[in-house]
């Protein structure tokens, strides 16, 4: 397993995202956000992340659960705060 990439900083999760996304999938789905590995974004949302390790500015992934529910974790960019959500929850 490669090492983090970055600091999550305080983790924090909509309501929302807590009755739909099962902590299991959370755990495992900020492992591979803060490896680097953005889920389901489109190219250019991943090119953004990958500068963004560099630059200091936002970093955004996209996950499905196993039931196929979108969610998306975002890490501000201070690394301050990492939020668990659904699209709807932002």
């Amino acid at each position: 397993m490669s090492a983090a990439k970055f600091d999550l900083g305080r983790l924090v999760a909509t309501p929302n995202a807590l009755a739909q996304v099962s902590h299991e999938e959370i755990l495992a789905s900020l492992a591979r956000h803060v490896r680097g590995d953005w889920g389901d974004c489109c190219p250019d949302d991943k090119a953004a992340n990958d500068a963004a390790l560099s630059d200091g500015t936002r970093l955004f992934s996209v996950y499905h659960t196993a039931n196929q529910t979108k969610f998306w974790i975002i890490t501000e960019w201070d690394r301050s705060v990492t939020t668990v959500l659904l699209p709807e929850d932002y």
